[in-house]
């Protein structure tokens, strides 16, 4: 027996204003029912000794030292852009203001 109505799955995609046809609607109460029962299966299987799982390999974040380091010359690197002034990047006007 469905654990979901097609009421309920109707009342859903009308709140998340989801026009769905009649057809889809018994498709989708088909579907989500496979997916309550497979949900309720992993639940009996799972005790309160078994950890959370978000992976299935364990991963950690791999960190590079943070070591201070002196900043780029700004001289330098516009010394090698196309246009600069006043000390910055100058480029194209892109928007045709003033």
């Amino acid at each position: 027996m469905s654990t979901i109505s097609r009421d309920e799955v109707a009342r859903v995609a009308a709140l998340a204003r989801i026009e769905l046809r009649p057809e889809e609607l018994d498709r989708l109460v088909g579907e989500l029912d496979v997916i309550v029962q497979s949900v309720a299966q992993v639940t009996e299987i799972v005790g309160p000794d078994t950890p959370a799982t978000s992976h299935p390999i364990p991963l950690s974040n791999v960190f590079r030292q943070d070591v201070p380091v002196a900043p780029t010359n700004r001289d330098k690197v516009l010394a090698s852009a196309p246009a600069s002034e006043d000390g910055k990047f100058l480029v194209p006007q892109i928007l045709g203001e003033e």
